[in-house]
């Protein structure tokens, strides 16, 4: 039995994410409780879990995003803990609150916080207020396109019009010029509202020759705050990240601790609980600015946890418990580089159409220091209904260039039939010399980047 409070864990997602979880809570001595939509119903989580309920239909706003399906399992399991993951409700403040209503721990941020960084135009005025460097951007949400086009006027263009709620890319367009501000608007609105419930947007100043830089943080109910170093994200496609790294190929460490400072401030201010991923914008010249606080696990932990040695996910349920970190800042240390690449039933032959359908054969790389992160298997179905993400692979090395070896070897031996991948892509992208030299910014276009430099 675990000797934590937390007893039984409802795990409200599914995939890689949804094993993940069920490995670090059985490693404590946690039940876990699998929840599925009808696809699922074979998937690797329910087969793992201790038990497992069907919670509805494929589509997600019938299963995944069903609150009274959810609580209703986990009221039945007799389960005193839910954990979100990435995606789907985990940064929904009302799911926090009904499951607090119902005497259930929410593995996450409460629902004050979560309310307060949940908007991403409220979290930079909070940012701001406490005297972190934000992005110049509107002050709120856009009621109208004449508040964007103001703001245009007085910034110049390009301009980036963002969602207000959620993550992942949805909802993020860039405008360059007056003509195409307001088709931009509507386009991220209906995105948003799609992908998150919640149509709002905001605008802000665009930097060209930006990287993307986030850093975790973990912090106790004692009030004790950590941060586990820093990921680099800039390797995007459409918004989407691709690879991520840590530590970021191109920061001094006077701007890695300052960015750390800025960070444990940021979560400080907003009286953050549980673990965290502040996000900031680097500059061409160095300067950093602040993002977005994501409430929830990221997809990406696993490279902070390859150089620093910590379960962020334990953590995760250690915290929820009430107890305090086992380590405190002067205990992490960083070594080495980590690199992830994100394998998505896709197909980048055909404008990376999602590809979903049966696995036939599948081979996992392995070897020293490469971790592969799925809830694939031989026979397996990817369903249609979801993010196509189907596997992370992560590996470590002594040095950037090692890493950058290895994960080249590691994706060579990666094989997935049955389904088209982006593998390939993944392989060409992490082998060019853009990508080795780190001077892939935001705003690349990476299709052309590795098409015209494949070695």
């Amino acid at each position: 039995m675990s000797d934590l409070s937390i007893k039984k864990v409802v795990v409200a997602n599914r995939g890689e994410i949804a094993l993940r979880i069920i490995r670090a809570a059985k490693e404590l001595g946690i039940k876990c409780v699998a929840l599925y939509s009808e696809p699922d119903r074979d998937s690797l989580p329910v087969i793992m879990a201790d038990e497992a309920y069907c919670i509805g239909p494929g589509p997600s706003i019938q299963s995944y995003l069903n609150i009274a399906n959810i609580i209703s399992a986990a009221l039945v399991s007799g389960a005193d803990a839910i954990h979100p993951g990435y995606g789907f409700l985990a940064e929904n403040p009302y799911f926090a609150e009904i499951c607090s209503s119902h005497g259930i721990k929410f593995i996450g941020p409460g629902y004050d916080v979560m309310s307060s960084i949940g908007s991403k135009a409220t979290a930079k005025q909070l940012m701001a207020e406490h005297g972190l460097d934000v992005i110049p951007g509107t002050p709120g949400i856009i009621n109208d396109v004449g508040e964007a086009e103001a703001f245009a006027a007085e910034y110049g263009f390009p301009v980036m019009i963002k969602a207000a709620a959620g993550g992942g890319g949805k909802g993020m367009r860039i405008a360059y010029d007056g003509d195409e501000l307001a088709g931009c608007v509507k386009f991220a609105q209906a995105e948003a509202e799609a992908a998150f419930g919640v149509p709002g947007v905001y605008l802000e100043r665009y930097f060209a020759g930006a990287r993307h830089v986030e850093v975790q943080v973990l912090v106790d109910e004692q009030g004790c705050a950590v941060q586990l170093g820093e990921r680099d994200c800039s390797v995007q496609r459409g918004h989407q990240k691709l690879i991520e790294e840590s530590p970021s190929p191109v920061l001094d460490e006077s701007i890695r601790q300052a960015m750390g400072n800025a960070a444990l401030l940021g979560a400080e201010a907003v009286g953050y609980t549980n673990a965290g991923t502040v996000e900031f914008l680097v500059d061409a010249e160095g300067r950093f600015y602040f993002l977005e606080m994501n409430a929830r696990i990221q997809v990406e932990h696993p490279v902070t946890e390859l150089v620093t040695g910590i379960d962020i996910v334990k953590a995760q349920f250690i915290v929820a418990s009430g107890e305090p970190l086992p380590f405190s800042q002067g205990n992490v240390n960083a070594k080495g580089h980590a690199i992830e690449c994100r394998i998505c039933a896709e197909d980048p032959e055909r404008n990376f159409m999602p590809t979903p359908g049966q696995v036939s054969k599948l081979i996992l790389p392995g070897g020293p220091w490469v971790r592969v992160d799925t809830a694939l298997y031989p026979g397996c179905y990817v369903p249609p209904y979801y993010d196509s993400l189907i596997a992370k692979v992560v590996v470590w090395g002594s040095s950037r260039n090692e890493a950058i070896l290895r994960m080249a070897r590691a994706l060579d031996e990666f094989t997935i039939e049955g389904i088209s991948t982006n593998l390939e892509f993944q392989r060409r992208l992490v082998t060019s010399s853009a990508f080795r030299q780190g001077t892939i910014y935001c705003d690349n276009d990476v299709l052309t980047l590795i098409f015209g430099d494949v070695h």
